[in-house]
Order: C-alpha cells, then structure tokens, then sequence
C-alpha cells in the first residue's frame, strides 16, 4: 500500500509494472553509488564497463517497448524498426560529431574528419543546426516520425495487412542500410560515425557521464512505460486492439482505423528513434549496420520471448536476449544464432504468450491454490 502510494495511478492494477518500476529506482539509485563511491578493488564496486552494458540493455528494451505498440496491440508486425532506432541514432551522432571541432584528427574546427578525408569543401545543408543539442533532440523524434508517418499513410491507406506489410518495412530498413553505406551519403560511409569527445561539455570518457547516460536511460525507460500503459488502457488503446483483434468489425461501426493505426505507428517510431539516441552516446558509434533487417528481425524475437501484448514483458525479453547475446557471442560467438533460433521455436511451440504468458499462469495457479488451502 505504501509502495503504491509513490507510483502513478495508472500502475495501480499493474502488479508487473509496479515491480518494474522499483527495479529500474533502485537501479537508478545503487548503480550510481556503487560505481562512484566503491573503490575498483572492492567486492561493491560496479565496473563503467557494466554500466554501461546495462545502459545499452536499456536503450533496446526501449525499443522493444516501441515495437510492441505496433505489433502487441496494433496487429503490426513490423521488420523494420530498426530503422527508426538508426535514424535516431544518426541524429545524435551528427551533434556529438559536431561537438568534435578542432579535436579532430585533422583538426579542421567545421567539418568530420571523415568529410575530410573525402576531401568534402564544405558542410552539407543537412548537417546545419547539429551542433545545438535541442535541435537534435528534435530531430531525434522528428525524422523517424515523419519518416513513419510518410510510410504508414501510404500502407495503411492503400489496407496493406499482414505479412505484405512486414515484407515492406523490412524492405524499407534495408534500402536505407544501402543508402547509408554510400560515402556520397555525407553520414560517414560504412565506418559511420565514432569517436565523440563529450556531450553538453561532458567527456563521454568519464565515469560520471556513463552513470549520468544510464539513470537519464532508465529514466525515460520509466516514462515510455507509463506513457505506453496509459495509452492502451485508453479509449484510443481500447480500439487499437479492437482493430488488432478484428479490423473490419472495427471500421464498420464507424471507426477510421487506419488513422488509429497510422499515429500508433508514428508513436512507436518516434519512441524508437529516442532509443537510438540514447543508444549512440553510451556504445561510442552508429554505422549502417543498425539498419540491418537481422537486427529488426532480432527485436522481434525479443518482443516474442518476452511476451507481446504485455508491455513488461517486452522489456523482460529485451534484457534476457540482449544478455545472452552478450555472453554466447564472448564465449560461442559461431553459436549465438542457433541458440537464438532455439530460443524462439521453443518459445513459440511451449511458450505462445511468451515468458510474461508463463508468469502470469503462475501467479493465476499460485493463487488459486491460496484461496483453495483458506477455503478448506
């Protein structure tokens, strides 16, 4: 009663988000103290190394968050969301490019080194105003979202459902991997974007910056959750699934479904690019390899582990998935697909709602027979 008491009202019937809300404050809390206060040699101290991986796992289960928006309550089973995620990426990167200057390799105050090296003359229009961190806040959520917008206003007007619509965003994720890829591009070739110094005059080598980067994660972590929750418990997310359950029942009694469907899709986006945001500063690179379709194909399985539909459950998938590739790709780097591939079909054969499905049987079992031993 008193946890509750601290939490927003939307959590009140949402035991899962309750404890996931305690979980990333008590990480917030205890990762600062025990990277900054604890000496390196002490059994206490948190390594900026894992703070930073822990940081990471958040910024993709943000993402997995967006994903299930669309495909958990939406019916949209999108394979391109990883390009969202890029093209927030990218975004930052530009500003934390443009924060180099004269610290460069070859010292030119105005343009990337890797604009020198190809003996570019001048900065491309496309780069002016990245050197404002607003700005690129705002271009953060702006290009996925118009990107987003763009695309499903022509899908979903033009009713493309099902595995087409998947066909096509997949498409949509690799078409701007091979565009990106192109050093005529000017966003850096196939090298990408790397070696920033500092982000709003912060070394990004500091051990405060990663604390900061990670609890600022956590944070908006926090706050995707409540506003994705908030959503699907409204009328807005009460049609939502209406169309995911039964489309044309949905339209015929008077609702524009694919507008429904469009601003889901553009919510997911723009929380997606933010991902990629946060994502950026934390590992120390973007490159046109985060727009791969494996990557999105990736997200998608962790969303199913996790359990779509349940926001959670989402989140859960994201960092379990995340750190086993962590580890089978430092141990068995050749067998981290197999046992992705494995993961997913016994997931998919035994566990259909996923591993927030198992827990809340569990927990339905668990109480049933409480309330069996108090009725006997």
């Amino acid at each position: 009663m008193l946890l509750r008491r601290f939490l927003p009202k939307q959590l009140d019937s949402d035991q899962a988000g309750q404890w996931l809300f305690v979980i990333l404050a008590l990480a917030i809390v205890l990762v600062p103290v025990m990277n900054l206060l604890f000496a390196e040699g002490s059994a206490l101290h948190l390594s900026t190394y894992t703070v930073t991986l822990l940081g990471k796992y958040l910024t993709i289960a943000l993402l997995a968050v967006a994903l299930d928006l669309v495909w958990g309550y939406a019916g949209i089973l999108s394979l391109g969301h990883g390009a969202f995620f890029a093209l927030g990426g990218y975004a930052m990167g530009m500003y934390l490019m443009r924060q180099i200057g004269e610290r460069g390799v070859y010292g030119n105050p105005e343009l990337p080194d890797f604009m020198v090296f190809l003996n570019w003359q001048e900065l491309p229009w496309f780069w002016y105003g990245f050197d404002n961190f607003v700005f690129a806040t705002l271009m953060v959520m702006l290009v996925p979202g118009v990107l987003a917008f763009v695309f499903g206003w022509l899908a979903f007007r033009s009713r493309v459902t099902g595995v087409y619509l998947s066909i096509i965003t997949q498409a949509l994720t690799y078409a701007l991997m091979l565009a990106f890829f192109r050093n005529e591009m000017g966003f850096g070739g196939n090298n990408g974007l790397t070696d920033f110094k500092d982000i709003l005059g912060f070394s990004l080598q500091q051990d405060g910056t990663r604390v900061a980067l990670f609890v600022v994660t956590a944070l908006i972590l926090m706050l995707a959750y409540w506003l994705s929750r908030y959503l699907v418990d409204s009328k807005f997310g009460r049609v939502v699934v209406a169309i995911r359950d039964a489309e044309d029942r949905t339209r015929f009694v008077g609702y524009k479904t694919e507008s429904y469907k469009l601003w889901m899709f553009v919510l997911s986006a723009v929380l997606a690019g933010i991902a990629g945001a946060l994502y950026v500063p934390q590992v120390g690179i973007i490159n046109p390899g985060e727009f791969s379709p494996l990557n999105s194909i990736e997200l998608v399985i962790m969303v199913a582990i996790g359990g779509r539909g349940r926001i959670y459950g989402a989140i859960i998938g994201a960092v379990l998935v995340s750190y086993a590739k962590t580890f089978f790709t430092g141990v068995f780097p050749e067998a981290w697909l197999f046992a992705l591939g494995a993961l997913f079909i016994i997931v998919t054969l035994y566990l259909p709602d996923g591993l927030a499905g198992l827990m809340e049987k569990l927990r339905t079992v668990y109480k049933g027979k409480l309330a069996h031993a108090s009725a006997g």
